[in-house]
């Protein structure tokens, strides 16, 4: 009885690829407690008795006292003050996940190293160095060598079925990876946005209370006047602030994350010009 032949099992992924995409912080659990955090600042230390004239908040904060003036800026202080502390939060955490993926020394040193291996067909070399990098670039191309060295082996298909597995290897790896680097960049770039509707918000607030004081019967209340002005140019200033950042945050993120992939894809290229050329 004749055999039939059977093709390798697959490549096995790389274990960090796999797991490192479910790591990051968990937004259900950390914008609840952020907000926590705000509302507490907000009460206890913004609105602490010492920071108002004869402790009392109706007749105003003491003279030159910024906690006092922000505490007046009203209940959208303490939300605005919550999305200032999720962007930086996640602006920090991102940064560590992204130095993390970056791995080990520069990824430009990397990437032309590798690509020297590949000219001279070092298959098991580069797959040290990728063990070497320790991020992001490393694992998706070591999935890619270890299903390159499994297609040398291959009879079963032809030259471009073999191409299309190899390509189609890199892009899975890469799709395990991207969620780890994408994570929580949404939430940043969303407050952008947000974060000016919500001082929008307690701008126009603070301007119907002002507008309020000058509406009232015989002479117009200077204090609640003042009051309200004050209310909506610090909602103003919290939003446009908090925006600011958010953006900032994001736009540079976003290009760590490209520089990154571009890389994956530079390298995934040069795999699959490589086997061309020797196989």
């Amino acid at each position: 009885m004749e055999k039939k032949a059977t093709s390798p099992a697959p490549a096995p992924k790389p274990a960090a690829a796999a797991t490192k995409g479910k790591g990051g912080l968990n937004p259900a659990l950390v914008i609840p407690l952020l907000f926590a955090i705000a509302l507490v600042v907000y009460i206890f230390v913004l609105g602490a008795p010492e920071h108002f004239k004869d402790g009392d908040h109706a007749k105003g904060p003491v003279d030159g006292d910024y906690y006092g003036i922000v505490y007046k800026g009203g209940p959208i202080v303490p939300i605005l003050m919550t999305c200032f502390l999720i962007v930086l939060t996640f602006t920090i955490e991102r940064l560590i996940t992204l130095n993390k993926a970056q791995g080990s020394g520069s990824i430009d040193s990397f990437v032309v190293k590798l690509r020297g291996l590949l000219d001279k067909n070092q298959i098991e070399e580069a797959i040290k160095e990728c063990d070497r990098q320790k991020g992001s670039v490393g694992n998706v191309i070591k999935a890619g060598l270890l299903k390159y060295k499994q297609l040398t082996t291959e009879t079963a298909l032809d030259k471009e079925q073999k191409l299309a597995a190899l390509q189609k290897e890199i892009e899975e790896a890469t799709t395990l990876e991207l969620p780890m680097l994408q994570k929580n960049l949404t939430i940043i770039a969303t407050l952008a946005g947000a974060s000016t509707l919500l001082a929008l918000l307690g701008t126009v607030i603070g301007m119907i209370k002002a507008f309020a004081a000058l509406g009232t019967s015989g002479s117009p209340d200077s204090a609640a006047l003042a009051t309200g002005i004050s209310e909506a140019l610090i909602n103003t200033a919290l939003g446009i602030g908090t925006s600011a950042i958010a953006t900032i945050s994001y736009a540079y993120l976003n290009s760590r994350v490209d520089d990154l992939t571009y890389s994956i894809d530079e390298i995934g290229l040069s795999l699959q010009s490589n086997f061309a050329t020797h196989y």
